[in-house]
Order: C-alpha cells, then sequence, then structure tokens
C-alpha cells in the first residue's frame, strides 16, 4: 500500500469521523422541543445548526431555491449519479420510505442532491431520478453552490485524486436529512436505517409539526 494511499485514506477517515461528529446518537429529545418523542439524534449545535438556504439548478433546469424545492416533507440525500454502490442503495431506501409514507397518507418527497456537479447536469439528474422515483426532485450547481448547501448541512464530500477524469470517484457521508416546510432539518438518518424505521420515524415528526 502506497504512503500517498494511506495519507489519502486517514484524511477520508478523519472528515467522516468529523461530519459524524455533528450527529450524536441518543435516547431522548431536550425539554421545549417540540419533536422530542421523534428524535433518535441529538446534533451538536441544535438541530437549527444544520440545514438553510440554498440556491440550485433542479433536474429540469430551473434555478431554484430551498423555499422552493421543500415544499412538503423531504428525505434529502448527498451522492452522485456515477457512484457504484453506496448511493444507488441508499437513494433507493429513502425511495421506499416515501412510498411507504404515501401508504399511509403523508405525502412526503425524496430529493437528491449531487456532490459531482461536473458530471451530473440536469439532463443526466432527469434520468436518474425518474428511474428512481416519479416524486423525486435532483439538485445541482456550479462548484460553489453544491459546496455551500454541502457545508450547510455538514455533509463531506471529496473526490478522489489520481484518477481518471471520465471515471473518477466521489467519497461523501451518507446520512439522509428530514427537512420540514416552516421548521427545516429536524433529524438525521444513517444508511443502516430500514425504509419501514425511516417512514415510521418521519411520520412522528410531521404529526408533531401539525
Amino acid at each position: 500500500m502506497s504512503r500517498i494511499y494511506l495519507i489519502s485514506a486517514a484524511a477520508l477517515v478523519a472528515a467522516l469521523l468529523g461530519a459524524l461528529a455533528y450527529f450524536i446518537i441518543s435516547d431522548g429529545g431536550m425539554r421545549g422541543d417540540r419533536f422530542a418523542q421523534c428524535r433518535a439524534s441529538n446534533v451538536a449545535g441544535g438541530a437549527g445548526s444544520i440545514g438553510g438556504p440554498f440556491e440550485l439548478i433542479d433536474h429540469t433546469g430551473r434555478a431554484v431555491t430551498d423555499a422552493d424545492v421543500i415544499t412538503r416533507p423531504s428525505i434529502l440525500y448527498f451522492g452522485y449519479t456515477f457512484c457504484p454502490d453506496v448511493c444507488p442503495i441508499d437513494v433507493d431506501r429513502n425511495a421506499i420510505a416515501v412510498d411507504i409514507l404515501h401508504e399511509r397518507g403523508y405525502n412526503a418527497q425524496p430529493v437528491f442532491l449531487t456532490v459531482d456537479p461536473q458530471r451530473d447536469t440536469p439532463e443526466m439528474l432527469s434520468i436518474f431520478v425518474e428511474n428512481l422515483h416519479p416524486d423525486m426532485i435532483g439538485l445541482t450547481g456550479s462548484e460553489e453552490q453544491v459546496r455551500a448547501a454541502a457545508r450547510a448541512y455538514r455533509a463531506f464530500y471529496q473526490r478522489q485524486p489520481g484518477q481518471d477524469d471520465d471515471y473518477y470517484l466521489v467519497d461523501h457521508s451518507t446520512f439522509s436529512y428530514l427537512v420540514l416546510p416552516q421548521h427545516g432539518f429536524v433529524e438525521v438518518f444513517r444508511r443502516d436505517m430500514a425504509p419501514d424505521d425511516m417512514a415510521t420515524a418521519t411520520a412522528c415528526f410531521i404529526d408533531a409539526a401539525s
């Protein structure tokens, strides 16, 4: 194993652990928190420290803001369409959770925000989201716009160095974020969470918000 690989791997682990530090799993909520009975995580700095306004481009090519996108409960995921393994599984899990919510009478949507705007054009995202879920929204933008959105959600991503310009991989965190209209970010889901459990947790937050 080369020294460069060891340094890159160590840097990736450190960055992912840094992202994880923002989402500490606990068994209870905070006093005065209307969502306390629903929470399974306790965010360092409070839920208000995660998320916020963004300006991006959706999969139809339209310039959008967070207010345009988060019009109903949304499960937001940062990934990329060329991802060979993690992203397809995670995004499909989120889509299944949304379908379960629909069956239970809740109007939610999955949102996919690329961390690879160089390749993930609106046209590419359109194909991707249409194959995964009819209600899914795909988001891209300039490098600066995507980085600003990822920074707001404490989402890590980094292109792997020294790879072919057409077939490079992007390391990234794998959290899914529950975002509600008028409330913003309320919960983070880890990738080992089953879709039925995610749907149940999401429904709790929707009920508490109403």
